[in-house]
C-alpha cells in the first residue's frame, strides 16, 4: 500500500550556537551545569531588565547563512512570540518572524542508491534561518507525579533552519541532517551534539497519493534528537497517515505529536498552532541590526575549511586513500588533530594511520567519543615521527600514546624516563641473539633445514629479552646473517 503514496516532509532544525554566553545576558551558555545554576534576572524575565544582544550569536547566524548558500538579510529585527508554558519564564520567546537573518538557501545531499549504482544527489531548499532564544527544560518525575524546571537553557542562543517540504524519504532526512552537522561543526557554529540537545529536529510530515500535487494533512513530530529515532518516527507516522486514509478509522488533523522511543509510536500533544495564535509583534527593546557586505566579508574570511573541501584536499593534494579521507573529514575533531599533527610531521599517510588505527582504538577502549578526544596533536606527531625514524618501535609508540591519552604525558620525557628507546646497538643485539640461538637449538636446526617460518619465532624471543625495545628490522638482519655464518 505504501507504494501508492508519497511522503512529503519539511524539517525545522534547532541548533544551539557555540557562544560562551546567552543571547541577551552574560550568563554562561555551557551545557552540563547544575539545575538553575546559569540564570539571572534578565534571562528569568524580571521586570526592567533590558535585553542586550550577543554580537557573536549574530555572526554565527551569518556564518550559517554562508555555509547553506543563503541570502543574508541587510536588516534584521527581533520579535516576541507569545505563548504560555512553564519552560518560558517571560511568557514570550524572542525570535525573528518579520525579518529573519537568512533566507532562500540550499544544501545538496547524496543518498545511497540500490543495486550498486552511484549515489543520487538531491537539492534541499531552505526557506529561512532565524535567530531566537531557547526555552528551559522540563524534567518529568513520574514516580513523584511532579515536573521540575531547569532554566539553564533559557535564552541560550540558537538558530532555527527551516526547510521547504522537499523530503520524500527518511534516507534523505538523515543525509540532510548529517550534511548539516558537518557544515555547522566545521564552521564552529555549533557542536551539534544531538545527545545533549544542541541539535534538535521537528519533522512536518504528510502523505498524498502519487501524482497528486495538493499536500495532505500535516502533523509535526517535535524535538527529535537521534537519527535512529527519526527514521523510526517517520516510518510509523507515515504509515499511520496511510492507514487513516485507507481505512477511515481515524480522522487526520493538523496537530503536534511527540515520539515515544520505547513504544515506537507518536502521541498527540496539542492541535497545531498557526502564526496568528502566537500574536507576533516587533520587540521594541531591540533595535534593528544592519548587516553590510564588509561585515559579511570579514566573517567569510575567518571561516574554516568545510568538510567537503577538506576531503578533496586530502585525496587530490595529499594523496590519501578515499577511505582515510572520508573518515577524517567527517569529524571536526579528527580533522583538527590531522591538520595540527601534519604541521609537526609532514607525512600525511603516517598521521592518518595513527589517527585511524591507534588513536581511535585507544579512545574506544577508554570510552571517549571521537568529538571529545583531547590529545594534543603535536604529541601524536612526535610519536609518529619517532617510530618512523626508528627511535622507538610501533609497540612502544602505542604504549606511549596510551599514556598521552591517560595522563597527557610528554612522549619524549616518558620514553627517556622509562628507557623505552629502540635498542640499535649491533654488538649488544648480537650478544642477545647468540643467547637466543643457544637456548633454541631445535628451532635453529629447523631453520637450517629450510623452515624459514621459525625465524619469526626467534625474532620474538630476542624482542622478549629486550622488553620489546630491539630494532626488529635490525634483529631480522642480524639473525639471518648469524644463522648463515654458523651453519
Amino acid at each position: 500500500m505504501m507504494s501508492n503514496y508519497e511522503i512529503v516532509m519539511g524539517l525545522e532544525v534547532h541548533v544551539e550556537l557555540a557562544t560562551k554566553s546567552k543571547l541577551f545576558c552574560s550568563c554562561s551558555a555551557a551545557f552540563g551545569a547544575d539545575p538553575n545554576e546559569n540564570i539571572c534576572p534578565a534571562c528569568m524575565g524580571m521586570p526592567g531588565m533590558p535585553a542586550i544582544l550577543n554580537k557573536h550569536a549574530v555572526e554565527l547566524g551569518i556564518t550559517a547563512g554562508l555555509v547553506t548558500n543563503s541570502e543574508i538579510s541587510p536588516v534584521i529585527t527581533f520579535d516576541k512570540k507569545n505563548y504560555f508554558y512553564p519552560d518560558l519564564p517571560t511568557g514570550y520567546q524572542i525570535t525573528q518572524f518579520f525579518s529573519p537573518i537568512c533566507k532562500n538557501g540550499w544544501i545538496d545531499i547524496e543518498t545511497k542508491a540500490e543495486n550498486n549504482t552511484p549515489p543520487s544527489s538531491t537539492r534541499i531548499t531552505i526557506k529561512q534561518i532565524h535567530l531566537e532564544e531557547d526555552a528551559g527544560k522540563l524534567v518529568h518525575d513520574a514516580r513523584a507525579e511532579t515536573t521540575l524546571i531547569d532554566y539553564n537553557r533559557t535564552s541560550v542562543p540558537l538558530i532555527e533552519i527551516v526547510s521547504n517540504p522537499d523530503f520524500r524519504t527518511s534516507d534523505e532526512v538523515t543525509a540532510y541532517l548529517e550534511k548539516l552537522r558537518l557544515l555547522l561543526t566545521f564552521a564552529d557554529i555549533s557542536d551539534c551534539k544531538m545527545q545533549e540537545g544542541s541539535m534538535r529536529c521537528d519533522i512536518n510530515i504528510s502523505v498524498r497519493k502519487k501524482g497528486e500535487t495538493k499536500l495532505g494533512t500535516r502533523t509535526e513530530i517535535k524535538n527529535m534528537n537521534s537519527l535512529k529515532a527519526i527514521t523510526r518516527a517517520i516510518e510509523y507516522e507515515s504509515q499511520r497517515h496511510i492507514d487513516a486514509l485507507e481505512t477511515g478509522t481515524e480522522k487526520l488533523i493538523q496537530e503536534t505529536r511527540r515520539w515515544d522511543d520505547e513504544l515506537g509510536e507518536t502521541f498527540s500533544m496539542r492541535e497545531k498552532e498557526e502564526a496568528e495564535d502566537y500574536r507576533y509583534f516587533p520587540n521594541p527593546e531591540i533595535l534593528p541590526i544592519f548587516i553590510d557586505s564588509m561585515w559579511i566579508a570579514e566573517i567569510s574570511g575567518k571561516m574554516s575549511e568545510p568538510s567537503h573541501e577538506k576531503y578533496d584536499r586530502m585525496v587530490n593534494t595529499l594523496g590519501l586513500p578515499e577511505y582515510d579521507s572520508k573518515i577524517i573529514s567527517s569529524n571536526r575533531r579528527l580533522s583538527q588533530i590531522f591538520d595540527e599533527a601534519l604541521k609537526h610531521f609532514n607525512k600525511p599517510k603516517e598521521i592518518s594511520n595513527w589517527i585511524l588505527g591507534e588513536t581511535l582504538a585507544i579512545s574506544k577502549e577508554l570510552d571517549i567519543k571521537d568529538d571529545d578526544i583531547s590529545i594534543e596533536p603535536k604529541k601524536l606527531a612526535i610519536i609518529a615521527k619517532l617510530v618512523d625514524e626508528g627511535k622507538i618501535n610501533r609497540t612502544v609508540g602505542k604504549k606511549v600514546l596510551y599514556e598521552v591519552f591517560k595522563i597527557n604525558a610528554d612522549p619524549e620525557v616518558y620514553i627517556e624516563t622509562n628507557s623505552l628507546a629502540m635498542v640499535s646497538d649491533t654488538k649488544l643485539l648480537e650478544a642477545v641473539i647468540q643467547e637466543v640461538l643457544s637456548e633454541n637449538e631445535k628451532s635453529v636446526n629447523e631453520y637450517r633445514s629450510g623452515s624459514e617460518k621459525v625465524l619469526g619465532f626467534l625474532v620474538g624471543q630476542v624482542m622478549k629479552k629486550t622488553a620489546g625495545k630491539a630494532d626488529a628490522r635490525l634483529v631480522n638482519k642480524l639473525l639471518h646473517n648469524l644463522l648463515i655464518i654458523n651453519k
